[in-house]
């Protein structure tokens, strides 16, 4: 292999791996604005939706935010589900009857399971999903149903801002990830459809929600059968959700492995009808999509590409840069906090999600899910 093709291996492996954060973010500025046409007519109505398991220690706090929303919205309809837990968290919602609507699973059988039991169960016009340890802003309701009256959108995403930036290097980079993922949905919105949902706030009109097997995410899978019936899924700066950060590398490696895994496997059951959208979001999904969870291999392909470059034009410039790169790493994994360690996070991150869907193209899957104890 030539020292110049050496070269280009290494130079597409940074495009590739810069490629959903720097070059994506730049083009989306360039498409035109896509812009709402909102109708005169009543409000619909609503049906929150959460799915839990072991969050005893958040549901006094997700209870009371509850009733916060329930007496602004007197009308709103909140259906729970309790993935079997082993703490209390069952008997603190049941303890709130007139509040929220309580199904008990018969076991562990996952969040996607969960939820197609509560959406079936939901009368509101529009279904509002949202986490067990996330708690919504008094006016998130409000804003989140206005934007239904454009009948041209289908479904609407939130905004999730997170709590304990500060509390360790994984938390940070957690945080500086999830600004750029707001940044990016913002001008997917602002160009015509955002690919994609999390679980934390994101909300459907109740006749759109699709059939799909417990393997995959479920808040991925709901929110794309939006685009894929021709409406907008949208996302609202002013509906804003509240969420601890994950402070942990072990339980946000565990995380981030659990999510690429389901992620890889909606992405194949979702494949049929993803070849049928549109060209710019068949763009917006690969760039957003399937780049960034093949961005560990691209980094590792970059990091063989630039250890053979350098081994060739100079041995001890190979052994310099391997020993330098290697005490870097023992600095960062034992650093709390800093530049250094903020790095090794990033790498734990990519590595995470590459074993993540590298377990699912295997034909490995999760369904259940533990709450960080991080948190």
């Amino acid at each position: 292999m030539t020292n110049l093709l050496l070269a280009l291996v290494l130079l597409a492996s940074l495009i590739a791996v810069a490629w959903p954060f720097l070059f994506y973010p730049l083009i989306l500025r360039l498409l035109p604005t896509r812009a709402e046409t909102p109708v005169v007519g009543p409000v619909p109505s609503a049906s929150l939706l959460f799915c839990a398991y072991n969050e005893a220690a958040a549901m006094p706090e997700k209870l009371a935010n509850l009733a916060m929303l329930k007496a602004r919205h007197p009308t709103l309809e909140i259906l729970a589900f309790d993935d079997g837990s082993s703490d209390d968290t069952a008997a603190l919602i049941a303890a709130q009857g007139d509040l929220v609507t309580l199904l008990r699973g018969p076991g562990r059988s996952g969040k996607a399971h969960g939820m197609k039991l509560l959406a079936a169960r939901a009368r509101g016009d529009i279904l509002i999903f949202t986490d067990a340890n996330v708690l919504l802003d008094p006016d998130a309701i409000d804003n989140l149903l206005a934007r239904y009256a454009d009948p041209a959108v289908g479904g609407v995403l939130g905004s999730l801002h997170y709590l304990g930036e500060g509390d360790s290097a994984t938390a940070a980079v957690g945080s500086l990830y999830w600004r750029i993922e707001e940044r990016l949905k913002d001008e997917e919105s602002r160009t015509g459809n955002v690919l994609g949902a999390d679980g934390s706030i994101f909300s459907i009109r109740r006749s759109l929600y699709p059939e799909f097997p417990d393997s995959v995410l479920d808040d991925l899978t709901v929110s794309m059968a939006v685009v894929f019936a021709g409406k907008r899924l949208v996302k609202a700066k002013d509906v804003i959700a509240r969420e601890r950060l994950v402070t942990g590398r072990k339980d946000e490696y565990r995380r981030k492995v659990r999510i690429a895994a389901r992620a890889w496997h909606t992405h194949r059951h979702l494949r049929p009808q993803l070849r049928r959208m549109a060209a710019i979001d068949r763009f917006k999904y690969a760039s957003r999509k399937i780049v960034r969870w093949f961005g560990g291999l691209f980094i590792l392909t970059g990091a063989i590409a630039a250890g053979v470059l350098a081994l060739r034009l100079s041995p001890m410039l190979y052994m310099t840069g391997a020993i330098g790169i290697a005490l870097l790493a023992w600095i960062g994994l034992r650093s709390r906090g800093g530049p250094l360690a903020a790095l090794v996070d990033i790498l734990i991150a990519y590595a995470a999600t590459l074993q993540g869907v590298l377990k699912a193209m295997s034909g490995r899957t999760v369904t259940t899910w533990n709450p960080a104890k991080s948190r």
